[in-house]
């Protein structure tokens, strides 16, 4: 019953409603109470659920996209491909679902490309890339864990706005776009491990300077 749904129900219920009316009617109070009748819910309940805005509209959506990725590709699904191509895959997920809201997302794009929303922006890219990596399987918690988010998340943003006015069919020049792109990030993976590799056992100068100091006893 949708009386029974707590606030955070309501919007994920609501986001791919919304999204699908904002194309039309831009993120605002119409997408909502459109996307509220649909489903059944009051529409002071869905204003009440998104007290934030259109920025907590589009916040939601971004959660829906990222909740049917994440169940279009099981652990099992990316478990038998190489990293490079669960990286492609999980990128091609989010494009075939948002495919049918591109003007949406044209537009959440424009809102969040405001100054005032510029940090929140920043926060959505992060946790998508940074699950895309965790069903990937990375596992680093050093520096290359933020290496590789911020790597994948330029390449998904350009991806995206190449997305945005591709008319090729099945967007085979935004798939052929983000093949270079994941070939670069595959080249730059490769090259960092073997320079890591070339310096971890080279004796370190402040360790040595500091055995100086403070000599074992």
């Amino acid at each position: 019953m949708t009386q029974d749904l707590t606030l955070d129900e309501i919007r994920e219920t609501l986001a791919e409603g919304i999204a699908a009316n904002a194309a039309f009617d831009g993120w605002g109070d119409a997408a909502r109470d459109m996307a509220a009748d649909g489903a059944g819910i009051d529409r002071d309940v869905a204003r009440l659920a998104f007290s934030g805005g259109a920025i907590e509209m589009i916040d939601a959506w971004f959660g829906a996209i990222d909740r049917r990725m994440a169940a279009t590709l099981p652990p099992e699904t990316l478990a038998a491909m190489k990293i490079r191509a669960r990286i492609t895959a999980l990128v091609e997920a989010r494009l075939a679902i948002v495919a049918p809201d591109r003007e949406s997302l044209r537009r959440a794009r424009a809102i969040l490309a405001l100054p005032q929303n510029v940090s929140r922006a920043a926060r959505l890219g992060w946790r998508s890339v940074d699950l895309m990596w965790r069903m990937a399987g990375d596992t680093a918690t050093d520096y290359n864990h933020y290496t590789k988010r911020t790597i994948l998340l330029g390449v998904y943003a350009a991806t995206m706005t190449v997305f945005l006015d591709d008319d090729s069919e099945g967007h085979a020049d935004t798939r052929a776009f983000l093949a270079r792109r994941i070939d670069g990030i595959m080249r730059f993976e490769k090259t960092k491990a073997a320079f890591t590799k070339r310096y971890e056992h080279r004796p370190s100068l402040s360790r040595f300077v500091g055995r100086l100091r403070y000599p074992a006893v």
